[in-house]
């Protein structure tokens, strides 16, 4: 499956150290120029969790999981432009890229997913990735609750502290 993402995952997950949790769920992730932009602003503003974003992006990095798109065709860019202005660059690049390539897009602005939801573009968030994870046994529910703990301490906000019940019995 083909995904895109958008700045708070990765955000989310590198803020708490847990980046290679996506490349573990996802093998590849793509990001548009316009998130790296966001990230290298964040560098900008001290936030030095992005240090571990930039060492995976490929290119430059050879071994990067995280590679760099961009919205290239007609329909992309018309979607892309025509999308709220409310929307940041890289919310609006990922929703019109995610929508003509039937990609997934990971985005946990609410905006965004609102949007995406209009278009019918599937998405997940960091609770999706946390829940998922688990699925998959890449951790527990109880470490996944701390890494979200984590991310809500760092700014996150979620509308929940425990995953328990989203987990199928």
């Amino acid at each position: 499956m083909a995904v895109i993402a958008n700045t708070t995952v990765i955000s989310n997950f590198a803020s708490v150290g847990q980046l290679s949790l996506l490349r573990d769920l996802f093998e590849r992730v793509e990001i548009p120029v316009e998130v790296l932009e966001e990230i290298e602003q964040g560098l900008d503003e001290g936030y030095r969790f992005y240090q571990a974003v930039k060492t995976v992006i490929s290119p430059p990095a050879k071994s990067g999981w995280i590679h760099l798109t961009a919205a290239l065709t007609e329909e992309e860019l018309r979607l892309r432009w025509s999308l709220s202005p409310a929307l940041h660059s890289g919310e609006a690049s990922c929703i019109a890229i995610a929508k003509q390539r039937n990609w997934l897009l990971l985005t946990d602005d609410r905006r965004a997913r609102r949007e995406a939801k209009r278009l019918a573009v599937r998405t997940s968030g960091s609770i999706g990735c946390l829940i998922a994870a688990i699925e998959k046994g890449l951790c527990n529910v109880e470490q996944a609750n701390i890494w979200l703990k984590e991310m809500i301490k760092f700014g996150y906000y979620a509308p929940v502290t425990d995953l328990t019940p989203f987990l199928k019995r």
